[in-house]
Order: structure tokens, then sequence, then C-alpha cells
């Protein structure tokens, strides 16, 4: 199975930028579609954005116009560029296979993402 590692998370201001990335161990573009998900304390882990081979995208409502997702099959490695994070953005940030098949059925340890003055 492909291994995800997570990393780029921190701590930051509200207002402030960070950019995640999601290194695999075997071919990003033999998942397909994969996403970025986040769960906070308390919550349920929720999908924040998607891309396809063909570089198309998807953002829930919530962080469209401030993250960006990218990737690059090449290194097979997939990024998300968070800006005007407030501390709504608070979680852990996970990537996984998204599209109609849904996650795999295993997870990554995830990068935690903080916002707080």
């Amino acid at each position: 199975q492909v291994q995800l590692v997570e990393s780029g998370g921190g701590l930051v201001q509200p207002g402030g930028s960070l950019t995640l990335s999601c290194a695999a161990s075997g071919s990003i573009f033999s998942i397909g579609t994969m996403g970025w998900y986040r769960q906070a304390p308390g919550k349920s882990r929720e999908r924040v954005a998607s891309i396809n081979n063909s570089g198309t995208t998807g953002y829930r409502d919530s962080v469209r116009g401030r993250f960006t997702i990218s990737r690059d099959n090449a290194k097979n490695t997939m990024y998300l560029q968070m800006n005007n994070l407030n501390p709504e953005d608070t979680a852990v940030y996970y990537c996984n296979r998204a599209g109609l098949l849904g996650p795999f059925n295993y997870w990554g340890q995830g990068t935690q993402v903080t916002v707080s003055s």
C-alpha cells in the first residue's frame, strides 16, 4: 500500500499562511484524485480540497479562495497552500485518496495546524 506522510504544519497567527506537503511512497498518478482532509478536536474528519490528475480542483466553501491545492506527480507529492488562516482552521490535516472511491482505509499521522494569537 502507498504510504502518505504529511508535513508542514505549525503554529501561526490569524491571517497567516502555511504550506502543507503530502509525500507518497509510490505513484500518486496511479491513485488518481487526491485530497486534503482535516479533523478538529471533537469534530468529524472533513475533506477540504481535492485535485485530480488533470488538475481539476474542488474546495469546501469555508476554504475556497484561501486554500490552494496542487500536486506534482513527478515528485509524488501534493501540497496545500493555506492563506488568511483563522482559528476555525485549527485541526490535524491529512492527505488521502479522494474522488468516487473515497479515502483508503488507512491514514497517516497527519500534521497539526494551530491558528492562534
